[in-house]
């Protein structure tokens, strides 16, 4: 009898234990203990179950896994209805459902809210008796659920028994919690990985892949998916609980339940206005996916008094952002001739509004993803824009195909030029491998001028396609032989156009060598590395004698990068064309490498990033002062990050330096420590 009482007290304690480690690291992201240390207490906790089958509760970290097949879903009755709400699609109808709560109760209009992200998942409601887990279902009609406990028990984050933490509040005897099921982003983009891999058939969106997983028959294959959860209401319970919907999601997290991070507390609707145009930028930068904001009356008791619209709670409501998800049908496929010679495939799409822009074509990525989605000719294709970025095919919706589709075939030649095209062994890419075919030209040259190289105003992508057909660019140097009276002879040119881009080409001739570096299109070379290249080599001749060693030398600068550097320069073509800019005195030098500096430059050493409107310069004229005094620019902030220089509507950068600790400066304060430290000799 003592012996087994004490067998009982070891396993209450690994089962305290390991749900302890098992809340902080898959709801607070902070483990103490090593994946081995965990290990060894599951094995032991197993090994003393498996002697002791009788000791096994369904609250046991050992019953999270594994378990039946279960032939189908039982039906169970949800204890309160799990409500839909209404929605406001823009500021007025957000202003308008608050004036419509005033008039109803003139309470409202001292009320404060809580704001907290809708995630596009999978609803569901978790009941707990005497704080144990016993049954969870989906939402169903609002009215009856499926009931799915086997499967939700296998979501880490999901406590089988609260309080979590020993010194918890003490749950009620009765407690219904209603959270949402859901994947990251990356962890979504992981599982397809893989399922590729294995030459099983991948998933379009996270919501629908975490849905699906949970509904599994076969609750292994659930714990086999990366489901996270987070929750954000009580539905039904017997004994106290709060009354104010911030402290319920206090309450919540201290039982040990996952509450989001991204909730705000909003003391009235003013505050909640700022909180919807923060959200606009927000909702690209958090790991999971949201379609809006939820705004919640804080007050519980005032928004049950306030009643029902139909079937909608009045005292809370949706704020919807623009569908960054839609289906339309895919008329064909396009391909464009890269600068590298590169065959990218496009989509040509039905137009659509994707976030409040009509959509007409899509990125496709390569020839591969278009195979092995099998996105056809006449699908019906999910389409997706992510913060601002170019939309691109998913995937095609297989159901809707009516046997019309065409399977779509690679091209053999260029699109462009009618040469073959090759693809090398064990890479995506399909090359024309054609140096004199036009669309490389073009997108070279395009590239050649645009701000970030040797910014030449007013040399559009029109005016790069005129000179390309018109045979007077044949290689990129040749932008600095045009005359006026060429020019003249194009479409669309008269006496001060002409002089205008005269001007511009000659204005080009003096940026600094990172700017022409970065123009030359050399493979995987990009701002930031062709800054950090003009830094250690005093002129193109010098890069261009440089070998793998002496580029490895160079932080971030690794063999294949270095690699692809010396085999740019080793073409004879791009010899010429080097020689080419010597000749036309288009032969910018590093000040430091060049003789013209003495010891290290002001900003040596420093990593910095800009945001916002700057009062007198352009984020590429600051830039551009910032490299030519030896620091370097990045886009996003990170701890590395030396300072921020910020301008006007500054944003979510400024937000994050302020959260890691990094220095902050204006314009003003970048120039100053600029002037500083060249007075110190730094």
């Amino acid at each position: 009898m003592e012996e087994t009482s004490a067998i009982e007290q070891e396993i209450e304690q690994l089962r305290r234990e390991i749900n302890h480690h098992n809340y902080r690291y898959h709801v607070l992201d902070s483990p103490v203990i090593s994946d081995a240390e965990y290990d060894r207490l599951l094995n032991r906790l197993r090994e003393l179950e498996a002697a002791h089958p009788e000791l096994i509760t369904p609250d046991s970290p050992t019953q999270r896994v594994g378990g039946t097949v279960a032939e189908r879903f039982k039906k169970v009755p949800h204890p309160a209805p799990i409500l839909s709400l209404s929605n406001a699609f823009n500021v007025d109808e957000l202003k308008a459902w608050h004036e419509r709560l005033i008039r109803i109760d003139s309470r409202v209009r001292k009320a404060d809210f809580v704001v907290e992200p809708k995630i596009d998942g999978l609803t569901v409601v978790l009941h707990y008796r005497d704080g144990r887990c016993t049954l969870g279902a989906t939402r169903g009609n609002g009215e009856i659920g499926e009931e799915i406990t086997s499967n939700l028990r296998t979501v880490r984050a999901l406590p089988l028994r609260i309080p979590v933490e020993d010194d918890g509040p003490k749950p009620p005897p009765y407690l219904v919690v209603r959270g949402e099921a859901f994947m990251n982003t990356a962890d979504f983009e992981r599982l397809n990985a893989r399922l590729q891999e294995e030459g099983k058939p991948t998933y379009l969106n996270p919501r629908n892949t975490a849905a699906g997983s949970l509904r599994q028959l076969d609750p292994n294959l659930t714990a086999s998916r990366p489901i996270r959860l987070l929750t954000y209401q009580i539905v039904a319970h017997e004994g106290e609980v709060p009354h104010k919907q911030w402290e319920i999601l206090q309450y919540l997290k201290a039982l040990g339940f996952p509450v989001s991070e991204y909730v705000e507390y909003c003391a009235d609707i003013d505050c909640v206005l700022e909180a919807v145009e923060r959200w606009r930028t927000l909702r690209d930068e958090i790991p999971f996916e949201v379609d809006g904001i939820v705004i919640k009356i804080n007050d519980l008791h005032l928004a049950d008094e306030l009643g029902f619209a139909g079937k909608d709670p009045r005292g809370l409501t949706a704020f919807k952002f623009p569908a960054k998800e839609v289906t339309t049908e895919l008329l064909d496929i396009g391909v464009n001739v890269g600068r590298t010679g590169v065959l990218t495939p496009y989509a040509m799409l039905k137009p659509v509004e994707i976030g409040g822009v009509i959509v007409k074509q899509a990125t496709l990525h390569n020839f591969d993803y278009i195979a092995g989605k099998d996105i056809r000719v006449g699908d019906r294709v999910l389409v997706k824009r992510a913060g601002e970025v170019i939309p691109y095919v998913i995937g095609p919706v297989v159901e809707a195909r009516t046997g019309s589709e065409q399977v779509y075939q690679p091209p053999a030649v260029c699109t462009t030029c009618g040469q073959p095209v090759e693809r090398t062994e064990g890479e995506v890419a399909w090359y024309c491998v054609n140096n004199a075919c036009p669309a490389q030209l073009v997108r070279n040259l395009e590239h050649f001028v645009s701000r970030g190289a040797m910014d030449i105003v007013g040399m559009g992508i029109r005016i790069v396609y005129q000179l390309v057909e018109a045979g007077l660019v044949k290689d990129l140097a040749d932008v600095y032989t045009l005359t006026k009276e060429q020019l003249l002879q194009l479409e669309g040119f008269a006496e001060k156009k002409a002089d205008n881009l005269i001007q511009a080409i000659a204005a080009s001739r003096d940026r600094p060598l990172a700017r022409l570096i970065n123009a030359l299109g050399i493979p995987s070379v990009g701002e930031v590395l062709a800054a950090d290249l003009a830094h250690s080599f005093p002129d193109l001749g010098a890069l261009s004698r440089a070998g793998v060693d002496d580029l490895m030398r160079i932080e971030g600068v690794g063999p294949n990068t270095a690699q692809a550097i010396v085999d740019w320069f080793s073409i004879p073509a791009n010899q010429q064309l080097i020689e080419k800019f010597r000749a036309l005195g288009v032969w910018p030098t590093n000040r430091v490498n060049g003789g013209e500096h003495e010891g290290p430059l002001p900003l040596e050493g420093l990593t910095v990033v800009i945001t916002g409107t700057l009062p007198t310069y352009s984020r590429e004229q600051m830039k551009a002062i910032i490299q030519e005094n030896g620091g370097k620019v990045t886009d996003s902030v990170s701890k590395k990050t030396s300072f921020l220089v910020v301008g006007e509507n500054a944003g979510s950068k400024l937000e994050k330096a302020q959260k890691l600790g990094v220095p902050v400066l204006d314009e003003a304060g970048i120039l100053a420590l600029i002037e500083e430290r060249s007075k110190a000799g730094r």
